[in-house]
């Protein structure tokens, strides 16, 4: 049996580690889009964009839908696990809490299914980047209200502020008519895209944030829905390198930024390079089925969403892709491990774990 003075330092010790990482890492405040979302668009009365429906969910705990575009966790959820806090709860659904502003302090979840850069990405269905920084805004003057100016900024500073977006922007130029396409080049599309999260970023700067973490674009070309339109059912190329030049344009700004702001941190995390070692070498990682959705109908699953009404695989830890556009929970987990604890060429210049310690 252990000493009392044995189990008394133990405890002591633990102790001081759980205070030490709530000190590190207080909260997590997510902005993004459906790779991101826990709930929000549940909130949009006239939004299709959607997923409190199976089969969504049939793996979360509960096996209920709950807003998550994939079959369990997402990202954001993956991200407060490793971090050791709760998930951020989404923003719209705090609005009738009578203590909302103490909920802020644990963290905020943003992001909204169908979400862009741009203003004009589905901007009639979903909680658009700018907006999210609007309700940002608001959090902030709660929190400053109840804490103080120093306090308030002290807390930020020290929470984590993560980024998932920017996939819906290209999808809805790649699916754009081919006159659209001739009046704004691809690189024109990625400068616009780069120019607006410039200012975005910036915002969060001034309103406190200090650590960032930045999930770039995945191989979007190669997801079921966009392989579907391909009679080879191959990835869509000029997709794909669109978002190329997305992380290339996102991974600059930053760097850029650091350099102008000399107490930002930041990680960034290639996911396109990411999810294609997996579509390339599916058995190192587990996977079987690399261009089918788990959850759909038709070729690939991919001729009709994930609906009720739709099949679903039972093999889903075996898909990358839950449905037309998701990746299930099992590639979501993968993904946020590496990049939590990973490095170059996929996280650079630091990990999130790193990040998270500073």
């Amino acid at each position: 049996m252990a000493s009392p003075f044995y189990c008394c330092v133990v405890l002591l010790l633990l102790c001081l580690g759980n205070c030490y990482a709530e000190t590190m890492v207080p909260a997590v405040y997510v902005f993004g889009d459906s790779l991101a979302d826990v709930g929000n668009n549940n909130h949009l009365d006239l939004s299709l964009l959607k997923a409190n429906f199976p089969h969504n969910g049939i793996d979360y705990p509960g096996r209920k839908p709950t807003g998550r575009f994939s079959n369990g966790k997402n990202s954001a959820d993956f991200l407060a696990d490793k971090l050791g806090i709760p998930t951020s709860p989404p923003y719209l659904s705090l609005s009738s809490s009578s203590n909302k502003t103490s909920l802020y302090l644990n963290g905020v979840n943003f992001a909204s299914g169908g979400a862009g850069i741009l203003d004009s990405t589905n901007s009639d269905q979903c909680i658009n980047l700018n907006k999210q920084l609007d309700y940002f805004s608001s959090v902030y003057g709660a929190l400053v209200q109840q804490l103080g100016s120093s306090q308030a900024l002290n807390h930020l500073a020290k929470s984590i502020f993560a980024i998932v977006i920017g996939s819906n922007d290209m999808l809805n130029y790649v699916k754009s008519s081919s006159a659209n396409k001739l009046k704004t080049s691809t690189q024109q599309l990625v400068d616009s895209m780069t120019l607006s999260l410039q200012d975005q970023i910036k915002r969060m700067y001034n309103l406190g944030a200090r650590k960032f973490v930045f999930v770039g674009s995945g191989p979007i070309g190669c997801c079921p829905s966009l392989r579907h339109q391909n009679k080879t059912g191959d990835c869509n190329s000029e997709a794909n390198y669109i978002s190329v030049l997305y992380n290339k344009g996102a991974a600059s700004l930053l760097q850029e930024m650091k350099e102008q702001f000399g107490d930002m941190s930041y990680s960034f995390f290639d996911t396109s390079s990411a999810v294609l070692q997996y579509i390339q070498q599916p058995a190192k990682y587990g996977f079987v089925e690399v261009k089918a959705a788990c959850c759909g109908l038709g070729n690939l699953n991919a001729k009709i969403a994930c609906t009720p009404v739709s099949s679903y695989c039972s093999n889903r830890k075996e898909h990358i892709f839950w449905d037309l556009y998701h990746p299930t929970e099992a590639t979501a987990g993968m993904l946020l491990s590496t990049a939590f604890d990973g490095s170059a060429p996929y996280v650079y210049p630091m990990n999130i774990r790193q990040v998270a310690s500073l």
